[in-house]
């Protein structure tokens, strides 16, 4: 699949893997270079490529394809896959223990299904509509405690660094929860603009997002006086980079983002000033793509 992703951008799978694992390395050292803050930064885009490979859909295909077993033998070796880049990265680093951490929680990760199996549905803070935070909120629902574990453990051991690591394990957790379009009815049914449809959108991301975050951001507030801009800049880049999320989905709404946009929203992630290249640019193609299906 990820091959006919790269075909369809136009780009020769070899030399797509290439410019991606070029662009992976140059955008390592950078971040090496320009903030302590890098180690955590590798662990959670890992991470995120993780969970990616965990989605519901595609765990129910390999245990009806090959049987529980060795769908799980499967996901272990795909997400050990995923991690040798970081893990070589790490390495390189001297940042060993965080290598030790990358193994393990690859391993965990690919044993725990992110679907519930309980016979109650867990309760969320989100209305039901729009349905993109309550659904994500409870495929995902135990990274929220996690992250506001890790937030208590960097207050005990004083580490603000751990801190803004689980506030940004939130802010990418909401963003995935916008990378699959949904059906086109559900867009249809809005009685409104494009940039209306957006807009609310936008404000309700924003609203639930924070409310997720909140306690960790005024945790750090509380115990970080020193620090209140620093953490605040990092909140403010957690939301551009959801709203890019939304606005990089919808660019290409009723498709599925491709391998072109997903290397921009990397690079966003490295390089947080692109944000404000890269939002107002999608805006506008989001906004001609819904023209289609929305009134002007």
């Amino acid at each position: 699949m990820t091959n006919r992703k790269i075909k369809e951008a136009g780009i020769n799978p070899f030399f797509g893997y290439l410019l991606v694992l070029l662009v992976f390395i140059l955008l390592s050292a950078y971040i090496y270079q320009k903030t302590d803050f890098a180690k955590y930064l590798v662990l959670l885009i890992c991470f995120s490529l993780q969970l990616r490979l965990s989605e519901k859909n595609r765990t129910d295909f390999l245990i009806t394809t090959f049987g529980d077993k060795t769908k799980k033998i499967k996901r272990v070796l795909e997400n050990l896959i995923v991690c040798i880049p970081f893990v070589f990265i790490l390495v390189y680093k001297s940042n060993f223990n965080e290598t030790s951490i990358l193994f393990l929680m690859s391993i965990v990760l690919a044993l725990i299904s992110l679907q519930t199996n309980l016979n109650f549905t867990i309760p969320t803070p989100f209305s039901k509509r729009p349905f993109e935070f309550p659904v994500g909120f409870r495929k995902t629902f135990f990274i929220f405690p996690i992250s506001y574990v890790l937030t208590i453990i960097a207050i005990i051991v004083d580490n603000l660094n751990l801190g803004i690591f689980s506030m940004l394990l939130i802010f990418l957790t909401s963003s995935s929860f916008y990378t699959k379009p949904e059906n086109e009815y559900y867009v249809w049914i809005h009685a409104e603009t494009p940039k209306s449809f957006l807009k609310n959108k936008i404000s309700i991301a924003t609203k639930f997002v924070t409310l997720v975050v909140s306690p960790i951001l005024f945790s750090l507030f509380i115990f970080y006086l020193t620090d209140l801009v620093m953490i605040f800049l990092f909140f403010l880049i957690g939301l551009l980079f959801l709203w890019a999320i939304i606005f990089v989905k919808y660019s290409a709404y009723p498709d599925e983002m491709n391998l072109p946009e997903g290397i921009i929203i990397a690079l966003s992630l490295f390089l947080p000033p692109l944000l404000l290249i890269v939002i107002p640019y999608f805006y506008r193609k989001s906004i001609n793509r819904l023209k289609a299906i929305l009134n002007d």
